[in-house]
């Protein structure tokens, strides 16, 4: 990307955090009970995605400056998108904690992919007009360990996050945001250069469509089954053992 290219992505982000915002307003205003959640949840994990996809634009683009777009990001998004879990992740820890029943919960996740899907055709298109120079194509290899250690680190990742997210229920949202945006700020720091430190399902789909296709299999354990599981581990040691010994 030429310097002169931050510009036009920096405005895409903001005109799609603007458009976001627009729909969830209708969708609120418009839609009711399950429809309108599921609406929310929908153009809630599109925003995520695309602004993810455009970010790594910029990370590579200006990499000094990685950090302090994936935190300025990361509180925009919590500050638009409250509600919204954005990630598989926190519909199962809803599901496990009883707070939404399986079939709405499935159907959430359901619509988390699909946005997700539609942020990588956005995003795709937007490079196409040729705005800005594309990622290159194919996978981009977001793994650079081996598929173990990818694992682990996705898997406590997840843990962490779902764990600072139920600790910080308690906080002052205006509070909340910014701690819940330096952890995962923390977490691409420490990760990011291994496996990009996602603990995303739908946003791990979205960046890196190419890999599962065509390593279907050890994406899916690393970006799938590994932050589902440091869910439910989280959710299990939440609802069974703290209580217990506390």
């Amino acid at each position: 990307m030429a310097p002169g290219g931050v510009w036009p992505s920096l405005l895409l982000l903001g005109g799609v955090v603007a458009a976001v915002g627009l729909c969830r307003r209708w969708a609120r205003r418009r839609l009711r009970g399950r429809l309108r959640g599921l609406a929310l949840e929908l153009l809630g994990t599109f925003q995520v995605c695309a602004c993810s996809g455009e970010l790594c634009l910029l990370a590579a683009a200006a990499p000094r400056a990685a950090l302090s777009l994936t935190y300025g990001f990361s509180v925009l998004h919590g500050a638009t998108l409250s509600g919204c879990a954005c990630n598989p992740c926190g519909c199962l820890q809803l599901l496990w904690a009883g707070a939404a029943p399986p079939a709405l919960a499935a159907l959430a996740i359901a619509a988390q992919f699909a946005a997700a899907a539609l942020a990588g055709l956005f995003v795709r298109s937007v490079w196409s007009l040729g705005l800005a120079e594309p990622l290159p194509g194919g996978c981009g290899n977001p793994m650079r360990t081996t598929e173990a250690h990818a694992f682990c680190i996705e898997l406590l990742f997840s843990a962490v996050f779902q764990l600072a997210v139920l600790r910080a229920e308690a906080v002052n949202p205006k509070y909340k945001v910014h701690l819940i945006a330096l952890l995962i700020t923390v977490l691409v720091y420490a990760g990011g250069n291994l496996t990009g430190a996602l603990f995303n399902p739908a946003l791990a789909f979205s960046l890196h469509p190419n890999c599962f296709y065509d390593n279907f299999l050890s994406y899916s354990l690393v970006y799938w089954i590994a932050p589902s599981l440091g869910t439910i581990l989280v959710a299990f040691i939440w609802d069974k053992i703290l209580p217990r010994v506390s």
